[in-house]
């Protein structure tokens, strides 16, 4: 990558690699990270590496405690039911708006992405799911045509997209039933409002639900910062 294409596609798969990097814990809550690390783990410039820390930063990613120290923003307890309380604020009346602009050809693909039989063993697939998910997300929210609101939901999602590692890695599936997901696209096919919220209500409730109980029975997880045990 070099600094000339900063602006370019090269600059996007960067960020993608190093939001990855928080997601997966390769880079974990609270560890610091510089211009230097960034550069070395992922063979970029320092001028990108600058310039994605700072939007990670304004996105709340990334903190910065000082004008030389900057840590991977925590993840708490406080941060997962916080996450939870937004998306059931947003999310339910954000797919009831979008119900009549799906094209649901698309919605069918981007739902079967999410799908798997058996546990989720492995980080790449871990991964692909909860990008999937995200995807699948955000595409509805781009259905309604708001840009800040689009903006607002795929920082929540970046979020949740942490939060749901933690899930996959101790308990080898998604934290909400496919049953769950199929009525909610069912729902959405059938251009049903409040049957929309319903489902997307019920896919949220049941996720926050396995989530907490899942954190709780961890006793390595009883910290400031939820991070996965070496090995874990």
């Amino acid at each position: 990558m070099t600094e000339k294409n900063i602006n370019g596609s090269d600059s996007a798969a960067a960020y993608d690699m190093i939001m990855d990097a928080i997601v997966t814990q390769r880079l974990a809550p609270s560890q610091k990270v510089s211009e230097n690390i960034l550069t070395d783990m992922f063979d970029i410039s320092r001028t990108m590496a600058r310039n994605i820390m700072e939007q990670l930063t304004a996105q709340q990613f990334l903190i910065s405690q000082s004008p030389r120290i900057t840590r991977v923003a925590p993840l708490t307890l406080i941060d997962v039911k916080q996450n939870f309380a937004v998306r059931k604020m947003l999310q339910p009346d954000i797919m009831a708006m979008a119900t009549p602009h799906i094209d649901y050809e698309q919605l069918i693909t981007l739902n079967e992405a999410i799908s798997h039989k058996g546990p989720i063993t492995d980080d790449e697939t871990a991964l692909r799911l909860l990008k999937a998910n995200k995807e699948f997300n955000v595409y509805v929210a781009q259905q309604v045509k708001y840009p800040l609101l689009i903006h607002w939901v795929r920082q929540l999602e970046d979020t949740t997209m942490r939060i749901y590692w933690l899930y996959l890695r101790l308990m080898k599936s998604m934290p909400y039933t496919w049953d769950h997901q199929r009525e909610l696209v069912e729902a959405l096919k059938n251009d049903k409002a409040e049957d929309v919220r319903k489902q997307t209500m019920a896919i949220l409730t049941a996720g926050e639900e396995r989530v907490l109980k899942a954190l709780f029975m961890h006793d390595q997880l009883y910290t400031q910062d939820l991070r996965l045990p070496s090995g874990g």
